[in-house]
């Protein structure tokens, strides 16, 4: 028998110093629908996701909360799988950076291996250093002399550091993009880092002296320097799946991955940066980087000061995960910028859940239960091209509005047919088209499992034992 196809997808891991946002809470949820879909299809998924420990901003938010940084690690990692667990996040794995085991050893394997190439040197370095991004930047970053992501002057740092020799890799880097052997998503990301490579990529630094580091993995042979941020977190993509260490049956498997998941702000360090030490080390590019844009509220950032932050556990307690879920696949597009506020939310939720999917799946199944003796024999139709082709292509939004198609398919048929009416005068002509709204209702159940697998569970039980849903499916919201 043959093995089943295998489909490796990641998230970013994230900063643990304070609670996931919606941006997190999107990158997740979509990363998660892939998965899903992928199964559905067949596939052996495995879906990473995790955060990055060894930071200096961890430290800093664990002092100001008076609290030990272990103690104050886990029960921030806690609220992550809190959110994961209520967004029913199928993740395989949760992959943290203070794993002693598993990322340490694959992390210093990887460092050992750009070392092998002659690709690690260490240097004297002065430069700008921001706290915020806890990397160095240039003075072409700034903005009235200010870093523009956290308003903050970068501080003047000098110190000897190990540097990775990325320079050496633009050439070939560029090529595997212009190839598409590594795909970039949308277009526009691909232009933007293809635009990057032609001015050049300079080497980074790839250490830092161990006592400016509370937390980090030392590095192999010099204890008094730590692996900086990209030798640590980035390599978690392959170190999760055991790479470095004996027990490495998941890497020979599912690596290269097939997409990663990434927010527009880290593009250069996974189309330029990972590439680079992926080829240092010999090993395989992943196959694609799927970019998306930021979430904004109202058409601007979201931000406290603004007043305009959505909470994403706020809206699961209003609405429900499912609700989200769908908001996040059918409303923000996975190639650019999307908005969300809690008018549109709610309206959306109104209109489509509510008065939409729900009320069909209730008024079916309602006819269902009082006009036919036995449940519907249904036919597995299959995937509808354009789902299909949505999905093949990384786009949840487009694979959301082909299932929206078909409700509004099915609300046609019951406004022109109608029926409720017919089965008085022809109760056989109306059980017949009864049953075929039962066969259309358990195809846009099946077809919902990867966007909304408790609604799916729900209308796929409904319909085999033709029933109206145990409890009905979202309520309106005055």
């Amino acid at each position: 028998m043959d093995r089943p196809e295998t489909f490796y997808i990641t998230t970013p891991i994230f900063y643990p110093n304070a609670k996931l946002h919606m941006g997190h809470a999107y990158t997740t949820t979509v990363s998660d629908i892939l998965a899903r879909y992928n199964r559905l299809a067949g596939k052996d998924a495995y879906l990473l996701t995790g955060s990055d420990e060894n930071t200096e901003k961890l430290v800093r938010a664990a002092e100001a909360a008076g609290k030990d940084p272990k103690e104050y690690l886990g029960e921030i990692v806690e609220g992550f799988k809190d959110l994961y667990a209520k967004l029913g996040i199928s993740y395989d794995q949760f992959i943290r950076t203070t794993d002693e085991e598993r990322h340490w050893r694959g992390a210093q394997e990887f460092w050992k291996r750009l070392v092998a190439a002659g690709d690690i040197e260490k240097r004297s370095y002065e430069g700008l250093y921001c706290v915020g991004h806890e990397a160095f930047i240039t003075e072409k970053d700034l903005v009235d002399g200010k870093c523009p992501d956290h308003n903050e002057a970068p501080m003047r740092l000098r110190e000897e550091n190990y540097f990775f020799k990325l320079s050496k890799y633009t050439g070939e880097i560029k090529r595997k993009i212009e190839s598409g052997e590594l795909e970039i998503l949308p277009v526009a990301r691909k232009n933007e880092i293809l635009a990057l490579l032609e001015r050049g990529l300079e080497d980074i630094s790839f250490s830092r002296p161990a006592d400016k580091m509370t937390l980090g993995i030392p590095v192999p042979d010099d204890p008094s320097q730590k692996i900086y941020v990209w030798g640590d977190a980035l390599t978690n993509y392959v170190t999760a799946l055991g790479f470095g260490t004996e027990d490495d049956g998941l890497f020979r498997k599912f690596w290269p991955a097939d997409v990663h998941v990434i927010g527009k702000d880290i593009l250069r360090f996974h189309a330029a940066i990972w590439p680079g030490m992926l080829l240092s080390a010999g090993l395989p590019l992943p196959k694609r980087l799927l970019v998306h844009g930021f979430i904004t509220s109202g058409g601007k950032k979201m931000s406290k000061s603004l007043g305009n932050v959505v909470d994403p556990l706020e809206l699961i307690g209003e609405y429900g995960a499912e609700a989200v879920r769908y908001f996040l696949a059918r409303h923000i597009s996975p190639f650019e910028d999307g908005d969300l506020t809690p008018d549109g939310f709610k309206e959306a939720y109104n209109a489509n859940l509510a008065n939409g999917l729900g009320n069909l799946v209730n008024r079916v199944m309602k006819m269902a239960e009082s006009n036919l003796d036995a449940p519907v024999e249904i036919r597995d139709e299959g995937m509808p091209r354009e789902y299909k082709i949505a999905f093949e292509s990384f786009n949840p939004q487009a694979a959301a509005e082909a299932v929206w198609n078909l409700i509004g398919q099915a609300d046609k048929t019951i406004q022109e047919l109608q029926p409720f009416k017919l089965v008085k005068d022809h109760p056989m002509q109306a059980k017949e088209i009864i049953a075929g709204l039962v066969q259309q209702v358990y195809s846009i159940g099946k077809l919902l499992e990867p966007l909304m697998p408790e609604t799916s569970a729900a209308i796929l039980a409904s319909v085999a034992a033709n029933k109206m849903p145990e409890k009905p499916l979202f309520m309106r919201k005055d």
